[in-house]
């Protein structure tokens, strides 16, 4: 069984769609095909939403028939024998009928959720349609019917598990399914998601549930690279990852796979195989138990970062400080990238400011609290980088007109981390890029 998940862009447009129907049926293998939603669309309903929840009604139904009629004009070029139009057509019918009726309905958390996975239903239906039409067996797989989260947001394995085994095995016949990304069912049996970037997870996690043979994430970049392309000219294709090293990648800021999206494939030990839809050919990263080398293997950038510092040269040495320290993120449910120490304070690096001011408050009487913005923590990743010779050398060479904010190493086989000022990322990657790749 091989999973294949196509991104917004891979099924963007009516030639890129047909292009994802060539690559799924280049073999017989038994596949389950996840797919996104359109690019664009997700971000078109929340801003419908976001209309929505402000009452503000004129601009949402502006909004969703400028989307409607997107949705018509890709109908034209997906198919072209008159009955399949029509099928395709009523499929957005049904869907914009319901997106017009919540024009006249109270607003809410949970029909924020139903707007948001129209984007995806919309995808697999309308792609459904162009294989039929092209005569290609299949079976559409609704996401609801298995994908489900418990109480806590996290998925529930266990019964996704179950679920899936029990829907293939009532449809043995079928070779090749086809599933949305995104969408599950919460522990109230209501529509939810799996958040942003949520397909990589979905794939993952029916990969892991159907113990497939690989998950293979098809985007419009031919794997994960050793920087960033968007900020360095001359970067490479990474041919094969350990888990562990494209879960550093992907936290620190890798664009290209969700940070979820390694763990339950992790999990069951399954190949994760990242592909450019532009490029079928090209060999991608593949990412396994086994790392395949030692050594210094990609850059990663992380923006947004908040650095706190707590200096308390009465309190820090005292027993059970830090666990106090800690306990105040752990109650804001505000998670701690960098921690560094010293005898008279502790720094910590944090990535979401919804709770900064509270955090700050219960902070105060453990000492002076600093707090700088701003910050962009770099992420240098490889296998067993910290006993790899030289490593921290050719950085700090690299790096010697930067002011480096905070170190850490030590932490991870796998990873050291610098905090900068933002100012200086395109400048420390470029550098990077060359210090220690020679690019």
């Amino acid at each position: 069984m091989k999973i294949m998940k196509f991104g917004g862009t891979s099924v963007g447009k009516p030639e890129r769609m047909h292009e994802v129907a060539q690559l799924i049926t280049k073999d017989a293998t038994p596949k389950i095909v996840v797919l996104s939603a359109l690019s664009g669309t997700t971000n078109s309903l929340v801003e419908i939403s976001n209309y929505l929840s402000t009452g503000n009604r004129i601009s949402a139904k502006a909004s969703i028939d400028k989307l409607e009629a997107h949705y018509r004009k890709f109908i034209t070029e997906l198919v072209k024998g008159e009955n399949f139009q029509s099928k395709a057509n009523s499929i957005v019918t049904e869907h914009f009928e319901f997106l017009n009726i919540i024009l006249r309905i109270s607003f809410s958390d949970a029909l924020n959720k139903d707007i948001l996975a129209q984007g995806e239903l919309m995808s697999t239906k309308l792609f459904c349609v162009y294989l039929e039409e092209k005569g290609i067996d299949h079976l559409l797989l609704p996401a609801l019917e298995f994908m489900s989260i418990d109480a806590n947001e996290e998925p529930a394995f266990t019964s996704i598990q179950t679920k899936l085994h029990a829907l293939l095995q009532h449809h043995s016949d079928k070779k090749l399914f086809i599933t949305q990304g995104y969408i599950c069912k919460n522990a109230k049996g209501e529509v939810d998601n799996l958040k942003r970037g949520g397909s990589d997870y979905t794939a993952s996690l029916i990969a892991a549930a159907a113990n497939a043979d690989v998950c293979e994430i098809w985007t419009d970049i031919d794997g994960m690279h050793n920087n960033d392309p968007r900020v360095v000219d001359k970067t490479m294709a990474i041919e094969q990852l350990s888990f562990e090293e494209a879960a550093e990648l992907a936290y620190f800021g890798a664009k290209i796979l969700h940070p979820t999206c390694i763990w339950p494939a992790q999990q069951e030990n399954v190949p994760v195989k990242l592909l450019n839809t532009m490029e079928p050919d090209a060999a991608g990263t593949t990412i396994t138990k086994e790392a395949g080398s030692v050594g210094v293997k990609a850059v990663a950038a992380k923006d947004g970062i908040i650095a706190i510092r707590i200096k308390s040269s009465r309190m820090l040495l005292a027993y059970g400080f830090l666990r106090k320290v800690f306990e105040v993120f752990e109650k804001y449910k505000t998670s701690i990238d960098m921690v560094t120490t010293s005898e008279v304070a502790v720094s910590v690096t944090i990535d979401n400011d919804t709770f900064l001011n509270d955090i700050i408050k219960e902070l105060e009487p453990f000492g002076i609290i600093e707090i700088d913005k701003n910050n962009t923590i770099i992420s240098i990743v490889g296998n067993e980088i910290a006993e790899t010779k030289d490593v921290m050398k050719r950085m700090f060479d690299a790096l010697e007109p930067i002011p480096v904010r905070m170190v850490s190493y030590g932490g991870s086989h796998h990873n050291i981390s610098l905090l900068i000022d933002s100012q200086y990322k395109r400048e420390v990657l470029q550098l990077l890029n060359k210090g220690l790749f020679g690019l």
